[in-house]
């Protein structure tokens, strides 16, 4: 998952930002409007966590015109606004959720993990397919109950293959879905490393990664 933080509070800004890297979650800091708008205009979101009060405006603002310019990404509200009708607006805006400061950080990834699940589809917690249980919300990978020792990237690219099974994925996108802006540069071939991994460790799941050649990965399920 890769998502943007729009915060100016740079000791929050870093101290969130920190905490979702170590959860395996890729995230973008623009610490103004200006920042955010240059972001998403070059990067894809699975979320956005926006501040209301920015030094240059209101997060309100970007929303209003996320939304009317048709990027439907979820996008959280992260405010001490705590007033009903600061809510009722944003929700009115298109806001996906609103979390009130002070926050706990893990109630943060866990309204993260919801969000993108509604957006796929994926209701309930856990996705099961075939022998393989996935739960990125408490950070667990399974194959017929016996847990997968994955790193932090390794389970990122799991958990976007698993939201997008079926769908063939490009290596550039598998690889923007795992780095932000801020990790150092890394060639595509990482992703064909990461999916060697990935493939020793799903055997006997019944879950397997295709390659098609010059287009991509598909995560299938045998049967």
């Amino acid at each position: 998952m890769r998502v943007l933080l729009v915060e100016d509070a740079e000791d929050l800004a870093e101290a969130t930002q920190g905490r979702l890297a170590r959860s395996g979650i890729a995230c973008d800091l623009a610490m103004s409007l200006a920042e955010a708008e240059a972001c998403i205009g070059v990067q894809r979101y699975d979320a956005v966590v926006l501040d209301i009060n920015l030094p240059d405006g209101s997060g309100t603002d970007l929303l209003r015109a996320m939304r009317r310019a048709g990027r439907n990404m979820p996008v959280l509200m992260l405010t001490a606004e705590f007033s009903l009708e600061a809510k009722i607006s944003a929700f009115d805006l298109g806001a996906d959720d609103y979390l009130v400061k002070p926050f706990d950080h893990r109630e943060l990834e866990a309204r993260l993990h919801a969000m993108v699940r509604r957006e796929h589809g994926d209701k309930a917690t856990e996705v099961i397919l075939g022998q393989l249980s996935y739960n990125a919300s408490g950070q667990v990978a399974t194959v017929a109950g016996n847990r997968l020792n994955l790193t932090r990237r390794e389970f990122a690219l799991l958990g976007i293959l698993v939201r997008a099974r079926g769908q063939v994925l490009a290596k550039e996108r598998l690889l923007e879905g795992i780095y932000s802006f801020d990790d150092a540069t890394v060639g595509v071939n990482a992703i064909e490393l990461y999916v060697a991994r990935l493939r020793k460790k799903l055997i006997g799941s019944g879950v397997e990664i295709r390659t098609l050649r010059g287009l991509g990965y598909r995560l299938d399920v045998d049967g």
